[in-house]
This record gives C-alpha cells, structure tokens and sequence, in this order.
C-alpha cells in the first residue's frame, strides 16, 4: 500500500491536496483576523473621568516604536530584541507593584513592605480584582481612580527611560523626545491591556495569560500543558515513521528504477551571464563577514552593557547594530540564491540568458538598495528621518527593518530575478526538479508582499502587524525558503552525480509534502501570546521538527554515493560546494529541526519567550539551512570559473572556513542554551519579568563571555571564506 502511495505521482497529488487544504485554512483564519484580536480602545479614562490617552496616541506610539528601531532593542509581548525589558511586562510589573503600594496605604495607611502576610493577601485580591474588572474594548477602557495613580506613575519612569537611556542596559537615549515617549507609553500600556484583561466570555486574557504574573496569580493555561504534552506523544511516533518511511520506501532502489547516476557535472566553458555572476561571490563573502563581525560587536554589549566596544554606542547604538546585523544576512543570503538561480538555469536549458546585461543591471540595483536601505536603517532609528522614516528610514518590524521604498525596491529585484531564471529554463520546467526551483522562487519573490500592506502606511494594531509579519519571515524561511532549498539540493545531488534522479525525485517530493504539511499552519507557534486567539496553540508546530529529516537522509545517501565515487578511483570536482551543502542539511536538522523542537511546545514556550533559550535556533537555522546554500552557490560559481579557465584551486582554505563556522555556530548554540535555560528556570519560578533583568543574566556571566570562543571562530572562518573567494575569484593562476 505504502509502495503505491510513495510513487511520484500520489506524492504530487498529496503534495497538492495538502497544500490547498492548509492554504485554505490559512485564509479562513485570516478573513476572520478581526474577530480574535485585542481592539485598540477609542479612550482609556479614568473613572472621574479624565483622558489617560486616546486610539490616536496609541497608533502613534506604535509608529515612534517602529521609527526608532525600539524592537531591535527589547521586545513587545516577547517579540522582538533580548538586550532591553519587555515592554509590556516591565510596564505592567511596575504597574502592579505601584497598585499594590497605592492599596496599602488606602486601607492600612502603611506600605506593601510593612503590611502582616494577612494584610498582603488582602491588598492583593484587590489588586487582581481592580485589573480583572478593566474590559478592553473598542468603546472605551476605564481605570480605577488607583489604577490611575499607578499608570501616571510608571508613565513618568519609562517616559525617563526612554528620553533619557540607561547606560548599564545599553541603551543611551537622547533620541526620543518627552512628546513622542508618551505616546509610545500609550502604546506599551495598551500591550499591558492586551496582557491582564480577559477575552469576552472567556476567563484568559487577550494573550493567553502571558506573562506570568505571581503577583496577579497568572500562570499557563491547562490548554498549554495538555497541547504539549499531545505535540510529545506524537512527535516521536512521527518521527520514527518519516525515517523509516525514507529508508524503506524512498531510498531504497526499486525494481522499476532503471537510471543509474548521471556523470557529474563537467564544465569546459561558462555563459556570459554565469561569467558576470562573479562580482556578485566577494560581495555575498563581504557582507557575510560584516555581518559576523558585527555579531561579535553585539555579543560584547550583551555581556558588558556599560562599556563601549572600539567605537562609542552613541554612534553604533545596540538597536541599530541588531537591525543592521539581522538585515545584512537577509543581504547577502539573497544574493547567493540569486546568484545560484542564475547558475544553475543556463545549466538546465543548455542556453545563456537573452539578455546576459541584466545580471550586471540586477547587481546594481542589489547594491543601491542593500546600501540605501543599511543607510536608512541607520539615519532613521537615529532620528534623522522624522519626516521620511516610513519610506527611507527603518520600519522598525523584526527582520522586515526596510523602509518602504527599500522594500518595494528589493521586491522589484526578486521578481525580476524570477523572471530571468523562468524565462531562461522554462523549456525545461517538465523536470520537477527544476520546476521545484522555479515556482518556490516564485514564491519568494511575492510572498514578501504581505509584509508592505498597506503600502503606505503602518498597520495601526501590533497583533495584526505581527501576524502578517510572521507570514514573510515564517512563511519564507520555513515553506518557500525550504522548498527551494529542497529543490537545489536535490537537483545538485543529481547533477554532481551522487544520487539517482528516481531517488532525489521522491525523497524531494516526501520532504515537499513535509513541508507544507508543517510550514503553512505552522506559524501559529507564533501566534500564541501576541493577542491571538488560543486556538493557535493547538494548530501551531507539532510537526515543525520534522521538515529537515528528509534533507538530511538525502545527504547521507549523497556522501554514500561519494565515497563510492572515490572507491571508483573517480576525482570528486564538485567537493567544496557539496560540503558546504551537506553542512547545510546538517544545521538545518540542528537549528531547525532540533533546536526548534526545543521551544516549539507551548508550556516551554511559555516561560521561555523571549529569553536566550530562542537565539541558538535563529542562529543556526539562519546560517545552515540558508547561508550554507549561498556559500555553496558562491563557491559553485567559483568551482565552474575555474574549470572553465583552467585555473589553480586548492580546497584548503574552503575547508577551513567551512570548519570554523561550522564548529563555531554549534558551539555557539550551548552557552546561549545554558543562560536560556537560567532565565526560563527564573520565569517559572518568580515570574518572567525577572527573567528579563540585567541581574538574571550577571549570575551567568561567565557564559556570556564564553561566547567570545564560538564568536571569534565564526569571524576567523568567515574572514577566511573572503579571503579564499578573493583569491580564486581575482588572483587564480593558469595551471601549469
């Protein structure tokens, strides 16, 4: 039975079924969008009647919190930058603690710390009772007179904060104006709202009781405790099917396969296009070693916040070097799947691009908009843009930092990208394979659309903002970004003569219906505490640690096949840019796959939110499964240059850098797992706003420095991975 449904018709169809019915599911989701998220109240009063802030003072701090780049710093519901607080929780623990004083004194006179344990319990059923009883609607929120008090109080200490920075959490001020930090405190106290308030009809909040509050009593629902505990019984079972499934039925040669493995891939000349392709190689080595290099800056403000590092935080400021860190790997990541798209179509259609200028006209245009958008980033969250930030500054939205006109800019080059690659290998598009390229980068290049709607302004309700901003960067890294990584991997694996075609067909397609499987409802794991519906925690990411199974049973037969090359007494041509793919598969089973799993059950998700124990999957998922493939690319390029000129190629200095990055980035992962460990252990003990003090991370200080190891590895190979592209790119010598 399993035989007739793994062929490579029932796979497509399967693969088809599925990705219309999640799609579907999607969409029915985000039609009713309205419905299940947090209104933005038309006035908060108190209830003598005084206006705290109106719906336009929110929307408006929502702006200042993009324009000044504020999520690149700390985080909003847990979304965003672990160097600062959580807004929301840092405002409402204040909040809490200042309630909890203005009660004491009105009933015993007293204050909190005097108070008998009695005395405390009653101070704090009123407490819970005078923020329970506040109902978040469109209509209107009214504060108690106390809950007043308490708001003007904190209001005026994060209104400091903001104005006027505070040096030992690395952030200096001097940007914000007193006008704008109170509209942005509107804002952050409508999160609090979104926090501590419950749903109509319901007896949870708006965000699915998160944080937790010891001093409101608010804990994890038992729907996240029973939703976890259902993602372990299945999650095993699973994955002991996928792996047997691949080895039984998708590996193993089958009578009816009748290819044998094709040549690997030969070059004796290269096309004009593929021949201007080289300029892009040092670029995507450049900006990958910037952006290592400025990993290893912040790393040091993470440990020592005070301290300025070579150059003063005042001119290269924490929230700054973050976005412009995360944005030059969105940079060069792009660049070296562009640069492997327009490789590898003259390779499949035999012919060159129609037009081989365009390659030089796209390189150009990559650097006007990379370089005008890093630029933006800077001048914009530096407050220099005030007028103009929306559409040349930075947007302020993790990952999607961009202004607006950078934005349109660079979907303009991803679709033009598309349209080279398709025009050029569209003959050949009856190869699924191929085909898998082509409609993934189709994919790529307009899924980003759904993170500029509306195109000319914010969107004015956070919820909403980052629902649609998970569909780019989830949708993208884990369904479209996946499948045109399968796509390459399994094309390549053919074309480097290491897997026959029947083979990497199937194991492709299994993998493909695994990924959308997975990918397309699988961004609810990022819905479940940011004013989405609970219904996200069931529907999100039980099955997300199993997408990159498949890639790395693929690989495993791909190094089989090559240590039977070399029993052959065949040379191996291709072994630098397979290293770089088979290293590639490896980290994104690590960082994707097991690292996701590690965080991606709602009871662990819960406490963890936001703290360290998040960074090491980023990490590695972004470097392995994407910015491997763009090395392999790059290094591809260079490879096929070389045999098309006859030139020098030594392996050594490849391999080094490959090691060093390799080794660096799974080093990388343990003291951020360790430090993430300690600060979810402090947020279910005492509660998570404690997990996010600057305290919480000097008891592992030591940890936090031991990063300079993993960091300095990462530089050193990425600085050697320049240097040798420099070398074979510019420098090769004829061989003799």
């Amino acid at each position: 039975m399993l035989d007739k449904f793994l062929n490579k018709k029932s796979l497509q169809g399967a693969f088809w079924i599925i990705a219309i019915l999640t799609t579907t599911i999607l969409i029915y989701f985000s039609a009713n969008l309205g419905k299940e998220v947090p209104p933005l109240p038309n006035s908060v009063k108190s209830t003598s009647g005084e206006t705290l802030y109106t719906q336009e003072n929110i929307i408006n701090g929502k702006g200042f919190f993009q324009e000044f780049g504020l999520m690149g710093y700390g985080t909003l519901l847990g979304m965003g930058s672990y160097m600062g607080p959580d807004f929301t929780t840092e405002l409402m623990h204040k909040k809490l603690i200042a309630l909890y004083e203005i009660f004491a004194q009105k009933e015993y006179q007293k204050s909190l710390e005097s108070l008998s344990e009695e005395e405390k319990a009653i101070i704090k059923t009123k407490v819970i009772n005078d923020t329970r009883s506040v109902q978040l609607q469109e209509s209107g929120v009214t504060y108690s007179d106390e809950a007043t008090q308490a708001f003007k109080i904190v209001e005026k200490d994060m209104i400091d904060f903001l104005v006027n920075g505070n040096a030992d959490w690395g952030y200096r001020g001097k940007v914000i104006t007193q006008e704008e930090a109170k509209e942005i405190i509107a804002f952050f106290d409508w999160s609090y709202l979104v926090a501590t308030t419950y749903r109509p009809t319901k007896e949870t909040t708006w965000s699915n009781n998160w944080p937790n509050e010891p001093l409101i009593d608010q804990n994890a629902t038992w729907e996240s405790q029973s939703i976890s505990l259902w993602e372990w019984l299945w999650l095993w079972p699973l994955t002991i099917l996928v792996l047997w499934i691949s080895y039984e039925y998708l590996i193993k040669p089958r009578s009816t396969d009748t290819d044998s493995l094709a040549e690997p891939l030969k070059i004796t000349s290269i096309f004009k296009s593929q021949e201007k392709l080289l300029k892009y190689v040092p670029i995507v080595a450049l900006f990958s070693f910037i952006q290592l290099v400025l990993g290893g800056y912040l790393a040091h403000i993470y440990a020592n916040p005070g301290d300025d590092f070579i150059i003063s935080q005042e001119l290269l400021p924490f929230n700054v070097v973050r976005q412009l860190h995360i944005n030059i790997a969105i940079i060069w990541v792009t660049i070296g799947w562009l640069v492997g798209g327009l490789f590898i179509a003259p390779l499949v259609s035999g012919k060159d691009l129609k037009f081989p200028k365009l390659v030089d006209i796209l390189w150009i245009a990559l650097l006007v908009v990379g370089g005008g958008g890093l630029i933006g980033i800077y001048l914009g969250t530096q407050g220099y843009l005030r007028e103009t930030w929306f559409w040349f500054g930075s947007e302020g939205r993790e990952y999607l930092e961009l202004g607006r006109v950078w934005d349109i800019g660079l979907l303009i080059g991803l679709v033009f990208w598309f349209l080279m690659v398709f025009t050029t290998i569209r003959k050949a598009k009856q190869d699924i394979l191929v085909g898998t390229i082509i409609w993934s980068a189709f994919g790529i290049a307009t899924l980003y659309i759904s993170g500029m709607m509306p195109i000319h302004k914010i969107i004015p309700n956070f919820t909403v903002d980052d629902y649609y901003r998970w569909w780019v960067v989830h949708l993208w890294v884990e369904l479209t970004f996946e499948m045109f990584a399968s796509g390459v991997i399994a094309f390549l694996s053919v074309a480097l003569g290491l897997v026959k075609k029947s083979i990497a067909t199937r194991v492709m397609l299994f993998e493909l219906v695994l990924i959308v499987l997975t990918g397309v409802l699988g961004v609810g794991h990022h819905y479940w505490w940011q004013g989405a519906d609970s219904h996200w925690i069931a529907i999100g990411g039980i099955f997300s640690a199993l997408e990159p199974l498949p890639l790395v049973i693929l690989m495993i037969e791909a190094i089989k096949e090559q240590k039977h090359i070399k029993e052959m007494g065949k040379k191996f041509e291709w072994g630098v840019p397979f290293l770089w793919l088979a290293g590639s598969a490896f980290l994104n089973w690590l960082g994707a796959g097991w690292l996701g799993m590690v965080i991606n059950t709602p009871i662990i998700n819960y406490y963890s939110h936001g703290t360290y124990l998040i960074i090491p999957h980023g990490h590695v998922a972004m470097l392995g499964a994407f910015g491997f493939i763009a090395y392999a690319f790059v290094y591809m390029t260079a490879k096929a240059n070389a045999l098309a000129k006859g030139l020098e190629w030594s392996d050594y200095l490849s391999k080094v850098g490959f090691w060093l990055l390799t080794i660096g980035v799974v080093i990388y992962s343990i003291p951020t797992l360790i430090i993430g460990f300690h600060q979810t252990q402090v947020a279910f003990e005492k509660g998570y706003y404690f997990a996010r003090l600057r305290e919480t991370l000097e008891a592992v200080d030591a940890w936090m420095w031991f990063r300079i190891l993993p960091d300095s590895m990462m530089i050193i190979g990425g600085g050697i991975v320049l240097l040798d592209l420099i070398i074979k790119i510019y420098f090769a010598k004829k061989k003799a």
